[in-house]
């Protein structure tokens, strides 16, 4: 073989291998260090299970206790200083508001303190000392002063729940008497953090 095609020989092999190296590297952007995570757990039901009757409008209309974890990979760490309030939002999605696609939202909580680890069971109606507000619900609608309002569906298919709770990075300038539309738009860049809890209801029977 002529000197001149073993130079060309080597290039297209030195070249073959760069193309393997570039191919085999992590695309930008990906990996990296440890993400910051918010997350909740609560003692009332686990995580997609059957909501008790204790918590439902059917029964002691009790909201649930939750905690508020803050990890950093797979460390437990404080919130983060930006978070200045938490709100929380529980819905029930299998229902459709007046023939729409909008599904019920049960009740609203917002300016919950940012140094908040959690919410206590049963939270009183209204304005809170700490500065908790609740906001738009069932409760609300119905002309009574805002508050928790449990699941009510009745015996037959699940209905399914969400509790949205989100990490803020300000203090809501909302009243109480506040429409859904008017807390998601205040919320909207100003989210630090999510988690989302789920539950079924009601009790098989």
């Amino acid at each position: 073989m002529k000197l001149f095609e073993k130079g060309l020989l080597s290039a297209a092999l030195i070249l073959s291998a760069s193309a393997v190296i570039v191919a085999q590297a992590p695309p930008p952007g990906r990996g990296g260090g440890p993400r910051l995570t918010f997350w909740v757990s609560s003692t009332a039901w686990p995580d997609g299970g059957e909501i008790p009757m204790k918590y439902s409008s059917r029964g002691d209309n009790k909201s649930p206790a939750f905690e508020f974890h803050w990890t950093l990979g797979a460390n437990a760490v404080a919130a983060p200083d930006s978070v200045k309030t938490y709100a929380v939002v529980l819905r029930d999605m299998q229902n459709a508001t007046n023939k729409t696609n909008v599904d019920t939202l049960h009740w609203a909580a917002f300016n919950i303190p940012g140094t908040a680890k959690g919410l206590p069971e049963g939270l009183a109606s209204g304005d809170l000392p700490d500065g908790t507000r609740n906001g738009p619900g069932v409760a609300a609608g119905r002309g009574n002063p805002p508050a928790y309002f449990g699941p009510g569906a009745p015996a037959g298919p699940y209905h399914h729940y969400a509790v949205e709770f989100f990490a803020l990075d300000t203090k809501l300038d909302l009243p109480a008497s506040a429409t859904r539309d008017d807390l998601l738009k205040a919320m909207d860049g100003h989210v630090v953090g999510k988690a989302v809890y789920f539950g079924k209801f009601p009790p098989v029977q």
